[in-house]
């Protein structure tokens, strides 16, 4: 289910037009409809509110001015894998073959 906070892909005649964080979801007079307030990712930034049933919110498509339109819920993907944990520099043994650290913050006198 697409909320609040949510970024979607918004399509315009089944091509992608815009990316979009859905700011807020209040609801209208008309059961089940919805004034859904959207920030526009794009240059310049704009804030926009459709008026919208939950199913479009969710990926259905409608219409408007007789356009083609449908909002796709984006998920971020997730990292390849996370890194091994390292040592903290100082630290146990360097490994074989690997290159000298020198801070560049070590003073004259700590020769």
């Amino acid at each position: 289910m697409t909320g609040i906070n949510d970024v979607v892909l918004v399509y315009f005649e089944d091509k992608p037009l815009s990316f979009a964080r859905i700011e807020d979801i209040a609801a209208d007079h008309k059961p089940g409809w919805y004034h859904v307030t959207l920030l526009m990712l794009q240059v310049p930034l704009q804030v926009v509110t459709w008026i919208l049933r939950d199913a479009y919110v969710n990926g259905e498509e409608f219409t408007m001015n007789g356009k083609r339109m449908r909002l796709e819920r984006v998920e971020a993907p997730q990292p390849a894998r996370a890194p091994a944990a390292q040592p903290a520099p100082g630290e146990g043994p360097p490994p074989a073959g690997a290159a000298r650290v020198i801070p560049l913050t070590r003073k004259k006198t700590d020769r």
